[in-house]
């Protein structure tokens, strides 16, 4: 289970500070704060690291998935916490490792999706995801208001650049395999559509490109998807071309993870 073996391997043998200077049975009350403004997500992850520990209840005050504001840069109060004070520390650092950095993804996925706010494109994940953090990180891009792409590559086809130069060529790799092919220009574009494909993702395309892709594809009722180059700075004018969705790596390997912290009373 990720959650015991994060503990494991902060912990290993035992927390010799907390077990040197705290009781047996010593009971603790404290909170889990927020210090800047952020989109949160795994709130309930902190439970379950304290239930693996000991004695500790939990209660989540704030909702996930929604801006929170700082009034008056104040800490805000997001989780209570009371229950065994060794438990709590041991268990400190591993719970807030996994929702400062799930919610530094919910947080910078909303801010794209914030940004192509009334158009009909949607932003969507990718496979760059921390190795065995992949459900987690793919949940924190759902609250944000993201989209999911493929889980892996288990559950959906999709034909990339290699894949094409192994089959042979585009008409050839989609002969093979029903699913998602990349194309890098309008000529591989047109290609694609001759082979049959209704899925169609652009790699790299400048924004003339796109606007031409979308005009030729809509007609024929093909979905396009955008990668490659997306920022908070062109993603409003990528979603203006009219392109169905725009998937983006950097909201899992690229986002800042969310001060917060643990203080007890």
């Amino acid at each position: 289970m990720l959650i015991r073996r994060a503990l494991r391997e902060d912990i290993d043998k035992g927390d010799i500070t907390t077990e040197n200077i705290v009781p047996l049975d010593y009971t603790a009350s404290g909170r889990i704060q927020l210090k800047e403004r952020a989109v949160l997500s795994g709130l309930p992850i902190v439970g379950w690291v304290f239930d693996e520990l000991g004695k500790v209840e939990t209660r989540i005050i704030i909702d996930e998935g929604v801006w929170l504001e700082l009034e008056n840069n104040k800490p805000l109060d997001i989780i209570s916490i009371k229950g065994d004070a060794r438990a709590i520390l041991m268990g400190e650092r591993t719970a807030l490792n996994f929702i400062q950095r799930l919610s530094g993804i919910s947080t910078l996925t909303k801010k794209f999706v914030d940004k192509i706010k009334g158009t009909d494109a949607r932003i969507l994940d990718t496979r760059k995801t921390t190795p065995t953090f992949r459900y987690l990180e793919k949940y924190a891009v759902r609250v944000g208001g993201g989209y999911n792409h493929r889980m892996g590559l288990y559950d959906e086809a999709l034909i990339k650049e290699n894949h094409i130069r192994i089959a042979g060529g585009i008409k050839k790799a989609l002969s093979l395999v029903n699913g998602e092919i990349e194309v890098a220009n309008l000529s591989e574009l047109e290609e694609a559509i001759n082979g049959g494909a209704n899925h169609i993702m652009l790699d790299n395309m400048n924004i003339n490109e796109l606007k031409e892709a979308v005009n030729f594809a809509k007609k024929k009722n093909i979905t396009l998807e955008v990668s490659g180059g997306v920022t908070l700075s062109n993603v409003r004018e990528i979603a203006e071309t009219g392109i169905d969705y725009i998937s983006i790596g950097a909201i899992t390997h690229s986002y800042k993870s969310i001060d917060i912290s643990l203080l007890i009373d």
